[in-house]
């Protein structure tokens, strides 16, 4: 098994870790990056996008002008795409982007991008993130005694942490539950409580 340190609030190692090899050591597969975070950011898609045809215009349906001796094409009305006012052409409607990925290829995706960021020596254990109060000052302190330019905050229920990174736009809260391929991508380190570790090993481990 892979050891890491344990490290408190005021950065000072407090123990190590095993850490699972299947969760967090292992193959890196970076096609799944691909596959799963196209799949994320397309579910993200609202699809209201909407256009009215020539037929939901509303205008007149009489023909502009006769069909023939004006020297001009024939029109049958001036809801056709080609005046202003009218109608689009193949423009965008409602849809609904969403597609499903197997559960074990979003699983695979989240252990290799784990496993990536403990290679580069940007995955980090914490005993845990209790904070006194809301203070953002206090988290902003926090990554700034770590050397976080930006980190991905990783922990059970915790409202008190959440309420004091909301406002910070390089750091991000995330429940355990929600932990996912795509923020562990966009966020250079990676912050776990111990916790954190003990509920994804159970949740990922194969």
């Amino acid at each position: 098994m892979a050891k890491l340190d344990i490290h408190n609030l005021k950065n000072e190692k407090v123990g190590t870790i095993d850490l699972d090899n299947d969760v967090f050591a292992g193959e890196v597969k970076e096609h799944l990056f691909h596959e799963v975070v196209r799949n994320q950011l397309a579910n993200r898609r609202a699809g209201t996008h909407s256009t009215k045809t020539r037929a939901n215009v509303t205008a007149s349906g009489r023909k502009p002008f006769k069909q023939k001796g004006t020297g001009r094409a024939r029109q049958g009305d001036v809801k056709v795409p080609i005046h202003r006012g009218g109608g689009v052409a193949h423009g965008p409607l409602p849809r609904d982007y969403s597609y499903t990925v197997p559960r074990k290829v979003r699983k695979a995706a989240v252990r290799s991008a784990l496993s990536r960021r403990l290679t580069e020596s940007k995955l980090w254990v914490l005993e845990d993130f209790e904070l006194g109060q809301v203070k953002t000052k206090e988290v902003v302190d926090i990554c700034s005694r770590f050397g976080w330019e930006n980190a991905l905050l990783v922990d059970g229920p915790n409202e008190t942490l959440q309420k004091s990174a909301r406002n910070i736009p390089s750091v991000q809260y995330l429940p355990r539950e929600g932990l996912n391929c795509y923020d562990l991508l966009r966020f250079e380190n990676i912050v776990l409580t111990k916790a954190a570790v003990e509920h994804i090993t159970g949740v990922f481990s194969k």
